[in-house]
């Protein structure tokens, strides 16, 4: 192998590949984190260094303490609902299922359609045919179901809506596992008198560890990154009260970034939240894999 990488073809063939890598993600990060202690607004050639003070006024400004404080909650309610609902219908698919199969696909399906359509469909299932269902049927408190309305319910119908796209996906990762269990050991376990609970936990779980440390990671960073979905659904609100100034309710971080660059022009800002953003991302994503492996080794 690397006889072979020293030919020159093979530069050849990985310099296109390599050049749209640095040009399109390293050099724009480099970039963006240089511009975070500037004051750039993307418009002015002049260009002034600023030092810390735009970390200092994001950390200060109410508005993204709120929004990571709700995106850190969005993405351990995410992480838990997606996880549970894609295992169970994993479980669910490789039982002893007429039309597995079909059900496979009717589940993954979600997750095939764009965020930015998903959103608005679900927008106008949760703002108009359940109120009008409710009156319909003369049923009152899902005549006044109004979820995307109220604060406290915005951000449960951000992980419902999430969980019915991105479950069916990380429920194929959990059928990929349960295949590789050898239906030998399972039965074994069921001929000694175990449980179907008892198989699950002694048998199955540790024997897919790892499509677990897989599946928490993918659903983790998604969770962070949630954008389309965000913006389709509530664009941010309803607006509430946090720290004495009214804030977007479910302004999650992607969002207020981009609202911080593109609505308000804060160009400098957004950079500066951006790369507090990847810092917290990837410190957290390899904090999540690294107590994941250890416990697969001590499965």
């Amino acid at each position: 192998m690397s006889t072979y990488k020293n030919k020159p073809v093979f530069w050849l063939f990985v310099a296109p590949c390599l050049f749209a890598f640095v040009m399109v993600m390293i050099i724009p990060f480099i970039l963006g984190v240089y511009y975070s202690f500037t004051d750039w607004n993307a418009v002015s050639m002049n260009i002034n260094w600023v030092g810390i003070s735009n970390y200092r006024e994001v950390f200060s400004n109410p508005r993204f303490l709120h929004s990571f404080y709700i995106t850190t909650m969005y993405a351990l309610l995410n992480i838990v609902a997606v996880n549970v609902v894609a295992f169970a219908l994993a479980l669910l698919v490789t039982g002893k299922l007429k039309g597995a199969n079909f059900y496979r696909s009717g589940f993954f399906i979600p997750n095939l359609i764009g965020g930015l359509v998903l959103g608005f469909l679900w927008q106008f299932i949760l703002n108009t045919v359940l109120p009008s269902t409710g009156s319909v049927m003369g049923i009152e408190w899902l005549r006044n179901l109004m979820p995307l309305a109220k604060p406290n319910q915005a951000l449960g119908s951000i992980v419902v809506v999430s969980t019915w796209q991105y479950a069916g996906y990380i429920m194929m990762i959990y059928i990929a596992g349960i295949q590789n269990v050898s239906d030998s050991l399972l039965e074994a376990a069921q001929i000694d008198g175990a449980t179907y609970f008892q198989r699950l936990r002694h048998i199955l779980f540790p024997m897919i560890a790892p499509a677990f440390t897989i599946a928490s990671f993918l659903t983790l960073v998604n969770s962070f990154k949630q954008f389309d979905v965000n913006v389709s659904l509530t664009n941010g609100g309803p607006p509430k009260t946090f720290m004495d100034m009214t804030v977007n309710s479910t302004d999650l971080l992607a969002l207020n970034i981009y609202k911080e660059a593109f609505t308000y022009n804060r160009l400098y800002s957004a950079q500066a939240r951006s790369v507090i953003f990847f810092i917290v991302l990837t410190g957290v994503s390899l904090i999540q894999v690294y107590f994941n492996k250890k416990r697969e080794v001590e499965l």
